[in-house]
């Protein structure tokens, strides 16, 4: 089976999972990216106060998002891009907790995902003196993005997994992952369910 994933990254307007105000998703098959999505998110009310320490760290203010939809009708062009990939992220837990939190504020059920961190796998495969993402991405050769930018962080994250598949001689996201001993997480009910079918219920905790 071939390097199939999709790279995520959320910017946030505050310390709140739920106040994702962009969002930028890359795709690759066969350790090559194919395709690029990106999109401005309305946080929703009460979470939807931008703090000045997130603005001077992504750059993007209210009135940058004042014409977005809010995550309710943009989680199906979140999901269907996607599209049954394995998610891949750099500190996955933070946005992952993204897609989880900012659906059950929405009122919707959680989505169903596999996900790997890309800060991980970094960590075993790579000795830094930090495996923040422009250090990690510099030794994967992928070098001068712009930093929290969602697209730019997405396509550095997927620049890691990649070099790293190719270092550990991986040639699934699965392996990379066992190689790693790094563990597939999973959100969402169906997902969690048939993890814990097949790996056991440690495999959860």
């Amino acid at each position: 089976m071939p390097l199939n994933f999709t790279a995520i990254d959320f910017e946030t307007a505050n310390s709140s999972a739920a106040s994702a105000c962009s969002v930028g998703m890359v795709k690759v098959r066969d350790g090559k990216v194919v395709d690029r999505a990106g999109w401005f998110i309305r946080p929703p009310a009460g979470h939807d106060a931008f703090l000045e320490w997130n603005i001077k760290i992504h750059g993007i203010r209210p009135s940058d998002v004042a014409g977005a939809a809010g995550w309710a009708a943009q989680l199906p062009d979140l999901v269907a891009f996607a599209d049954g990939d394995h998610l891949v992220a750099h500190n996955a837990g933070f946005d992952l907790g993204v897609i989880s939190t900012s659906s059950t504020v929405a009122g919707l059920a959680i989505p169903d995902f596999a996900y790997v961190c890309s800060l991980q796998v970094a960590r075993r495969t790579y000795h830094l003196d930090s495996y923040r993402l422009p250090v990690a991405a510099m030794a994967a050769g992928f070098e001068d993005f712009a930093h929290h930018d969602a697209l730019a962080d997405a396509e550095a994250c997927a620049a890691i997994m990649i070099h790293a598949a190719q270092r550990h001689e991986a040639d699934t996201l699965e392996e990379l992952a066992h190689i790693t001993r790094v563990k597939i997480g999973v959100i969402g009910p169906v997902a969690t369910r048939e993890h814990a079918s097949t790996h056991g219920p440690m495999a959860l905790n």
